[in-house]
C-alpha cells in the first residue's frame, strides 16, 4: 500500500517526461530566438504561452487516449 502511495505522489509531479522535454525545448528555442535573433521579448513571450498551451494540449490528448 505504501508503495502505491509513493508511486501516485510521484507520477502527480512526474507524469509525462515528454511534457517536460518540449517544455524545456521551447523555452531554449525562444530564449535563443530573443537573444540571437533579436526577437522583441514581447513576441517571445506569446511564443512561450502559444507553445506551452499546445505542448499542454498534445498531452491531454495523449493522456485521454490512454
Amino acid at each position: 500500500m505504501l508503495r502505491s502511495i509513493v508511486s501516485e505522489f510521484i507520477s502527480l509531479f512526474v507524469d509525462d517526461g515528454a511534457l517536460a522535454l518540449l517544455a524545456a525545448i521551447l523555452i531554449a528555442v525562444v530564449t535563443g530566438a530573443v537573444k540571437l535573433l533579436d526577437l522583441p521579448p514581447f513576441y517571445g513571450a506569446m511564443l512561450v504561452l502559444v507553445g506551452s498551451i499546445a505542448i499542454l494540449a498534445d498531452s491531454l490528448r495523449r493522456a485521454a487516449r490512454r
